[in-house]
Parts: C-alpha cells; structure tokens; sequence
C-alpha cells in the first residue's frame, strides 16, 4: 500500500499526514489501532473505569448538571467511551453524552449511546479525554547538519531520508524554545507545534470542566538527543515507513502543550489517585474465596501493567481545567502526585 510515488520528498509532517489519514490510510484500515499496538485501553478494563471516576470527580465539581458530556479523542474503535459508560454509576450514566471522536467509520456493535463524530462537538461540559492521540498528530522532523544548522528532513514513501531546507519561521522559535538543539552533527527533534496547536483546539471545545491528555512523553529538561519517531505493525515495532502499513508515533513535547492552569503527571500517580493501585489481595482470601482470590489477583496483575514506571505508568497526563472554580478540589488527589 503506498500513498505517494516513492520518488516524491516530502517533509515527515506531510507525508505522515497522508500515509496514516489519507484515503488508504493506515487509520482507515478496518482492523483499527488494536490490530496493531496495545494502549492502556486494551490492557485492562480498569482504565476505563479510572476515567469513569474521573469524569464523576467532573461532574460533581460542575454542580452535577442536567446534561454531561463525555469526549473520546481518537477513539480507535470506541472501546474507552463504551467502558466508561459501562463503568459510571446509573444515576450518573442517565446524564452522560458519549461522544467517540475517530476519523473512521463506525464500528458495528457499538453502545447505541455512543455519538460517532469526526470532530468533538463545540460547548463540552464534563470531561474531553485524548489517550495517545497527540503522539500520532504529525509533526517535521529536524536534523542537525555538519555546518551544525537543524534542517528539516525529507522523506520518500519507502523511508529513504535526506536534508532539506534550515529550518525557520514559527518551527525555528519552537525549536529555540522547546527543544534547543546542539550544534552537534545528527542530533534530532521532532517540531511538536502542531500538536500544541491540536491541544489548544480541542481545549477550546471545552466550555466547562476538564481536558485531559494522555502519551508518550518527554519535558525539555530531557528530551531524546535522536528523537522518537517510528513505526508500529502488528504489534512490533518497526521503522517508520510512510507507505499506509503501518503506524506513524513520536513520543510528544507534553510540556509545550500546556495551556495556563495546566499541569502535567505520570499515569502511574494519576491512576493510584483513581483508585487503580495494584495491590495484590490478601493470601487468606485464596481460602474463603478461591474464585474471588484469582479476580483480584488478575486485577492487580492488569493494574500493575497499567502503573509501571518504565511502561504504561510512565506516560503524561496532561491536565487542563477550563472554568471550573472548584479545579483545585478536583485535582487535589492527583497534584499531590505531580512530578517536579
């Protein structure tokens, strides 16, 4: 599957643009992301049920009103807005408007409560939810020259790279601000301003509560000297090729894109603050319990999975109230965890 002639440079941002949205897009391909890699969604139904609290923290900070929106940001094949619904108290589920936001079509078998949009709908009030959306927005990639100048880098459909112009304008202050390079030969960057500028949208979809996005992660005290970019297929990890075969990431600047009021966690203390801890159930209750014993042993092994610090523990939840008087209350449990 190709989506441009294999003679044809292009930056990486146009060219993954194409080769994961385009028409014969890896997106679009009727397997969805699951076929290919495995987020924190996939892993355990616990996740789904942290966001659920969270989105009952939300609502209880907004008064509880008559209508409360949930928004599933790059919703694959809508499984995180089913589990949240499945996973909300009734009283709280009666209010909920779902809304699963993907670019392909729509599932069949899918929670008839679930909206399917191409966009997020405008005036949300509740929570807008964004798991490893940014890290699949994409971006130009930089690379330092011998004369020691970041020039953008070129790319065909069959992942053969060169250098193309210096870099300048709006990226090259981006660069200056976020991700300064050294005049070291090699050294690259990923230019994250459209993903701050993808963040500063959806937010603005918000009129009241929380946006919340989740990924990969790095923060300019430390960012990879080589950058992140590659590619997923079939559940390996595999070059970045822009042809449609296979998934397009690059971890994402999660700094860049905080707006004011914003702060930044790791998903292992943001989910110990909902409740997913990882605890293993006490031995006794192997006795008194058999069958119970082993559930609770298979939650904390999924929970586990979910709050490791060098796996899926170790991504970023970007945190961002909007309108909300009572943020502080709302973020408490987690801003005790804030990394600094």
């Amino acid at each position: 599957m190709t989506t441009a002639t294999t003679g044809e440079w292009r930056g990486w941002r146009a060219a993954a643009q194409q080769a994961l949205y385009g028409p014969r897009g890896f997106y679009r391909r009727p397997e969805g992301p699951a076929g290919h890699f495995r987020t924190s969604v996939h892993a355990s139904p616990l996740f789904a049920r942290a966001v659920a609290r969270l989105l009952c923290r939300v609502d209880a900070a907004l008064g509880r009103p008559a209508r409360l929106d949930f928004v599933d940001m790059a919703a694959g094949r809508g499984e995180l807005a089913a589990g949240v619904l499945a996973a909300l108290p009734l009283d709280v589920a009666a209010r909920t408007r779902a809304y699963a936001v993907e670019i392909a079509d729509r599932p069949g078998g899918l929670d008839h409560r679930i909206e399917w949009r191409a966009e997020p709908p405008e005036g949300v009030t509740g929570l807008l939810f964004a798991n490893e959306w940014l890290d699949n927005v994409p971006v130009e990639v930089a690379e330092v020259d011998a004369a020691g100048v970041p020039r953008t880098v070129l790319v065909r459909a069959d992942g053969t790279e060169r250098l193309g112009d210096p870099v300048g304008g709006a990226e090259a202050r981006w660069l200056a601000r976020w991700w300064p390079l050294p005049a070291q030969q090699g050294l690259r960057a990923e230019i994250g301003l459209p993903r701050d500028e993808a963040w500063a949208w959806a937010v603005a979809r918000v009129e009241r509560g929380l946006a919340v996005a989740v990924d990969y992660a790095h923060t300019v005290r430390a960012r990879p000297p080589f950058g992140t970019l590659t590619g997923f297929r079939e559940g390996r990890e595999t070059a970045p090729v822009p042809d449609g075969s296979c998934d397009l990431t690059a971890h994402v600047a999660l700094d860049a894109c905080v707006l004011p009021g914003g702060r930044i966690v790791r998903q292992r203390d943001a989910l110990r603050a909902l409740g997913v801890t990882g605890a293993r159930p006490p031995l006794a209750l192997a006795s008194t319990d058999p069958a119970g014993y082993v559930r609770a042993l298979a939650g904390a092994s999924e929970a586990a999975e979910l709050t490791a610090p060098d796996g899926l523990g170790g991504f970023g939840w970007l945190l961002q109230p909007v309108g909300l008087a009572q943020a502080e209350d709302l973020l408490v449990d987690v801003a005790d965890h804030e990394e600094h």
